[in-house]
């Protein structure tokens, strides 16, 4: 039984073949939201219509993009993202420190510029913030998802991700460092004077257990003239050192701070 009535059903569908989304037409009429949807389902399947969820993304739709945004959130997905693709779900998120608020804010922001349309959201977990973006058209962008860990699979990038990164080189070395990096202050002693004298320095630091994603981090400094070098604690060789004072200056001018 039509409990609102079938004058007040063909009013609906009129505004949703005007164009009206459900949410405005719910409003406007006063009727719970999922009726309208359910209205909408029938009447489509009534004429035989196909639905297919709109997206704006630019590999399927050949739409420009932020390129610059990219960049940096290639980075941050290689770093501490992941995608979760099945059959009605669909979502990239970004793993943030929970004290970073600046960081979680320029995750959400990257995610916005490259695809506006899918929805965002923030969900809290202990010690962190999960960065969400809804759309299974994520997989598209970046292609290097797949089942498993990241580092028990290849990474390489697709030729198109690649010009992207040769032409903002500088955030995506920005996206890796804000998600498996830091700056941090290093010591160590020397002889002056006689006199053993404790000496402080900064340095960049990179940690990935995958093979292939330090390989693109080098190998992007390396076109930036950055000096690196590897650093092997326990055997395992992830971690990435930048301690060079000219190295660092660079680094310090175009990286910034995760606040």
């Amino acid at each position: 039984m039509d409990l609102h009535g079938t004058d007040m059903r063909q009013k609906a569908l009129t505004l949703l073949r005007q164009g009206m989304t459900n949410r405005a037409v719910a409003e406007h009429l006063d009727v719970p939201r999922g009726t309208v949807g359910w209205w909408r389902h029938e009447d489509r399947r009534r004429r035989g219509e196909i639905y297919e969820l709109p997206t704006d993304c630019p590999r399927c739709t050949d739409r420009t993009f932020n390129h610059v945004a990219y960049a940096y959130l290639l980075g941050l997905y290689l770093g501490d993202g992941h995608i979760i693709s099945k059959p009605k779900q669909h979502h990239l998120s970004i793993f943030c420190n929970a004290a970073q608020t600046g960081l979680i804010d320029a995750a959400e922001q990257a995610m916005r510029s490259v695809m506006p349309l899918p929805r965002t959201n923030r969900r809290q977990r202990q010690g962190c913030v999960e960065v969400k973006s809804f759309s299974q058209h994520w997989t598209c962008m970046f292609p290097q998802h797949g089942p498993g860990k990241k580092h028990e699979r290849r990474i390489a990038l697709e030729p198109w991700q690649q010009a992207i990164v040769d032409a903002h080189p500088w955030e995506f070395v920005r996206g890796l460092i804000h998600s498996d990096g830091c700056r941090a202050n290093n010591w160590t002693t020397r002889i002056v004077g006689g006199e053993k004298k404790r000496y402080e320095y900064p340095r960049y630091w990179f940690t990935n257990v995958s093979d292939d994603i330090r390989q693109l981090y080098t190998d992007t400094l390396d076109r930036l003239g950055i000096e690196w070098r590897h650093c092997t604690r326990q055997g395992k060789p992830y971690n990435i050192s930048v301690a060079k004072g000219n190295s660092v200056t660079l680094m310090d001018e175009h990286i910034g701070p995760k606040y």
